[in-house]
Order: C-alpha cells, then structure tokens, then sequence
C-alpha cells in the first residue's frame, strides 16, 4: 500500500545533522548502541552502498542466489526489505533493523548497509565476513537521490533541484558524502580481501556476467537455468512491477510523486543537470577524486 497523506499523520521529515564526522538524520543513529554491539556471524554477508546506487538490485539477486531455490514462496508473501534488514534503520519507522536480522532464519543471513566504511560494526571486521559494495556513478547517483527524498517522508526536505545538487557536492546528505563513501569502501577492498566490489552502470550493461562474477567471489555455482531465471527476475521491468522488491508497501513513500524504482537506466542525470552544473560537477569532481584507479562511467 502506497503513503496517503491524508491517511496518516507522519512526524515532520527529520534534520540532518553531524554525526562522527557524517551528515545523518535520527532514524539511522536512535539505534547506534544496538548497530554498534551487532554480533556478525561468519558467513554473514553484508550488502554496502551509498543510498540509491543498487542497494535493492544487489539484495534481490542474492536472496535469488541463495533461496530462491530453497524458499521460493518467500519470493511472493515477504518483502525484500524484511528478508534483507537495513541494519541501521532505528524502530522509529517500524523494526529495528538489528532487531530484523538477529531474527533471520535464513542462513547465510544477508544484510544491507548504507554506512560508510568506517561506521561498520566491528564484528564483521572481526568475523572476515563476505561483503558486497555497489557503486554508482555521482551523476545519477544524484538525481536518483533527488528523486527518492522527494517521495521518502522520513528523509529530509530536499527543496528543489538547484538546492539539491548543492547540498550533494557539498556532502549534506543522508550518510554523507557520495566521495568519501565510494573512495573509502574502495581503499578498504586494498586491504580486505573478503570485498566485492561492483559497479552500477556493469550491471546494467551485462547482469549475467556480473552475477557470474558474485557467484565467484561467493562460491556458487547454480545451473545455467537458474542464472537464467534470476538473471530475467531482477531485470529492472520486472523488479518495478514486484510488490514485493519494489517497496509499494511502505506507508512513508509517496509513490504518487515518484515511484522507489524509477528509471534503473544510466545517463539520466542529462535530463536534469544543466550546461552550467554540469561544467561545475566536473571540476568539483576531479578536486575530489584522487584516486585513478577508482573510474566511473556516467553513460555506456
């Protein structure tokens, strides 16, 4: 069921503030204590991201991977958000993300985090779980964000796009900033070598070599008519019509302004950014990022 306004009375959309050096809002931090003291398993695998670059995509292909085969009546009657917990998501908004995935009955247990790499409970550190980062590339990444807090009511107001781009080249967002994000999950994948790390735009570009390339780096080997079946069962279409993976039944998403799962393409951000901001992005960008080894592409 989508968030009717008129139906329900929501508390005001929350203020960003700092948090250990990242811009986040109550909702992310009401359960630190809890996030903090989590106790990993060792063949947790943990599914990182900065806000809307994948997360749902990546969290859909594993549930597939790992039961689709061995639960599939979970595919129609639990939403991917409750079989893949948000670990810091506080019970302001419903469960507790901790709460959610210490009372998993699936093993391995698969978990999403927005957190950036340095706000990650230690124990996963400590028990080598297998991690999963999904990076998208700044542009869409952007708009994509734009479009979500427009629809999101427990985000904050993300006044009109203009604002926006500001406040995202100057890291005012939910988790920070989309530089340190990408840059630190990437420096931590030099020296952690349980880390997978993945691109947006290769997903789109060939969904069944990237999935190859997970069940390598996970040790799986399904049937070539099992990659098929997920391989044709996370296409974007297909997501965006499943009540299921889509996100319909959360009360505080608006869909009437955007749906959760819009577009799924790259190059979008031309329909929004400007000659201007586009000029600006670009030399913001290369201030920022560094590292050449760390490369995106904005179309394909």
């Amino acid at each position: 069921m989508s968030f009717n306004p008129e139906k329900m009375d929501l508390p005001p959309r929350p203020q960003l503030f700092d948090f250990h050096g990242v811009s986040m809002t109550h909702y992310f931090t009401d359960n630190w204590e809890n996030v903090q003291n989590f106790q990993a398993r060792p063949d947790d695998i943990l599914i990182a991201t900065y806000p809307k670059a994948g997360t749902t995509w990546v969290s859909y292909i594993l549930d597939l991977l790992y039961f689709g085969q061995m639960a599939p009546e979970h595919q129609t009657s639990i939403p991917i958000y409750e079989r893949v917990p948000f670990l810091e998501l506080s019970e302001s908004i419903g469960n507790s993300g901790t709460e959610l995935a210490n009372n998993l009955p699936t093993s391995p247990r698969l978990i999403k985090t927005h957190l950036p790499v340095q706000l990650v409970p230690k124990s996963f550190w400590e028990q080598n779980c297998r991690m999963v980062y999904v990076a998208r590339n700044a542009k869409d990444n952007m708009v994509s964000f734009f479009h979500f807090d427009r629809m999101d009511m427990s985000e904050p107001e993300p006044g009109d796009w203009n604002n926006f781009f500001q406040r995202f080249l100057d890291g005012k967002m939910v988790f920070g900033s989309w530089y340190d994000h990408v840059n630190g999950w990437w420096k931590k994948k030099q020296t952690y070598s349980k880390l997978h790390y993945m691109f947006y735009e290769d997903l789109i570009e060939d969904t069944g070599r990237e999935i190859d390339k997970l069940c390598c780096f996970l040790g799986l080997s399904p049937s070539a008519e099992e990659k098929k079946q997920i391989t044709g069962g996370v296409q974007f279409d297909n997501m965006k019509n499943n009540s299921m993976a889509n996100y319909s039944t959360v009360p505080f998403m608006d869909f009437k302004i955007s749906p959760f799962m819009r577009k799924g393409k790259v190059g979008d951000w031309k329909k929004h950014f400007t000659v201007a901001q586009n000029e600006e992005f670009d030399e913001d960008y290369k201030k920022k990022m560094k590292d050449p080894t760390l490369q995106f592409r904005t179309e394909i």
